[in-house]
């Protein structure tokens, strides 16, 4: 747990050091994407390596399916609350602010 604390905060104190150099802030988000795909690659290596998923991939999908579904829509809906009561312009938001 310290190290996942203490390679946190290298970064973060990292981060702040390069935040003054845009061509390193462009280089750095570049080098997330690229993270972000190896460790995908990876997650499918792991879930292909192992028997247990791929022998109950049928139960598993729809079981998937249907927290993705789940996700999304509460997603969606909590995006338009906060965009309704905290961003929105016209009749609605200055009839509030009046009262």
């Amino acid at each position: 747990m310290e190290t996942v604390l203490l390679l946190m905060l290298a970064g973060i104190l990292i981060g702040f050091a390069i935040s003054r150099f845009p061509n390193a802030v462009k280089a750095n988000d570049k080098l997330i994407s690229w993270a972000i795909y190896v460790l995908l690659f990876l997650l499918g290596i792991s879930v292909g390596l192992n028997k247990t998923i791929i022998q109950n991939l049928d139960k598993i999908g729809l079981q998937a399916v249907i927290i993705t579904l789940g996700a999304i829509g509460g997603s969606v809906l909590s995006l338009w609350l906060v965009y309704r009561f905290f961003f929105q312009t016209g009749p609605l938001k200055e009839g509030r602010d009046e009262e």
